[in-house]
């Protein structure tokens, strides 16, 4: 059995109580909200906190409001957003993103706040502590005496085995909250007893670093969510390979505004599990035009090209490569309107994975 290692533990009040706990724990203290992916890395040995703020008992921190925006409590629990028939309403790329998360079971446990906070991922860096004992550890987690901890880079180099000769940690983003959420245009609020609240983009939370892979500071706490109300369709498609329970290997969201006769008059689209933060796309070839399908089609070729898989997930990384322009196109041919039943074996893999959410 697989135990953690030792550690304090201090149950929050409240997001000002989290946030002076932090203050005076520094560095090696960490959040706990659901603790559906840090209990098993701290098992793992991968993270190795000496205190555990729970976030459990913080209710300020949960809730959603819908007046003139949408605000989500970073405590929220991915089932309740699930479960919410006006949020799906305005939001449905949130929608399908949290209900493709893991399970149910897991999804009763697991925050909104800890799914934008998700830990990068790696073939060789989640496995148990002696698999990659036997391999001399890595730069992500390189050994017994390291702590990793996420926005902490390690004073050890270590070795990168995805690419041994680079100097950075190529692990991957594979949160399915963040794409849907950055393509809405959200903005998240840090608290820290120090500095008090700022509020930042979603976008601007994350590092395309697989080890200091958040710019929130290691004494703040994220306190809500704010996505504000357009008039835009949105969707969000996840690639894996059971229809349950995977982390994505691609996942591609979108937030399209339509004019008259269709034509595109604003676009955000954002690729997840393909670096180690979610990838906004280049959309201003969309605007201004209709979605036809040969517009799709060339903005799909090149919008796949930041794109760039490694061997560190799971399937053949020349192959997601082209799967990230399929479901550029097949996402854009849904929010146009099609029927995601009639688009072949994408649309029918698409149609399993919204079927999930519900």
């Amino acid at each position: 059995m697989m135990r953690a290692s030792h550690f304090r533990y201090h149950a929050a009040r409240n997001a000002a109580d989290a946030a002076a706990a932090l203050a005076g724990a520094g560095q090696r203290a960490m959040l706990l909200a659901g603790g559906t992916d840090l209990v098993p890395n701290m098992k793992r040995r991968q993270q190795t906190p000496e205190v555990l703020i729970s976030l459990r008992r913080a209710d300020d921190l949960r809730g959603v409001t819908i007046n003139g925006e949408t605000t989500i409590g970073a405590c929220t629990t991915l089932s309740d957003i699930v479960r919410n028939g006006e949020l799906s309403a305005q939001h449905p790329a949130l929608f399908r993103a949290a209900g493709q998360v893991a399970t149910p079971l897991i999804r009763n446990s697991a925050t909104l706040g800890g799914n934008l906070c998700l830990d990068t991922r790696c073939n060789y860096y989640n496995q148990n502590y002696e698999w990659r004992k036997a391999i001399d550890f890595c730069k992500k987690a390189p050994g017994p005496e390291a702590v990793a901890v996420p926005g902490v880079v390690n004073d050890d180099d270590g070795i990168c085995w995805v690419a041994p000769s680079s100097p950075r940690c190529w692990a991957v983003s594979s949160s399915d909250t963040a794409p849907a959420l950055i393509a809405l245009g959200a903005r998240v609020t840090l608290l820290s007893e120090a500095n008090g609240e700022r509020e930042i983009a979603l976008e601007d939370l994350f590092r395309d670093d697989g080890m200091a892979f958040l710019t929130r500071r290691p004494d703040e706490v994220m306190t809500s969510i704010r996505i504000p109300h357009t008039d835009v369709r949105s969707t969000y498609w996840k690639l894996r390979r059971r229809g349950a329970f995977d982390f994505p290997v691609l996942g591609v969201a979108a937030a399209i505004r339509f004019g008259a006769g269709g034509v595109v008059e604003e676009a955000r689209m954002v690729l997840g599990a393909v670096a180690s933060r979610p990838l906004l796309v280049n959309t201003s070839a969309l605007i201004g035009e209709p979605l036809t399908d040969d517009r799709i089609e060339s903005f799909s070729a090149a919008a796949s090209g930041p794109a760039k898989p490694l061997d560190n997930t799971d399937f053949h990384m020349n192959w997601r490569k082209a799967m990230t322009r399929a479901y550029l196109a097949g996402v854009l041919r849904e929010l146009r309107g099609d029927d995601p039943a009639t688009l072949g074996l994408l649309g029918r893999r698409a149609t399993t994975v919204i079927a999930s959410a519900w």
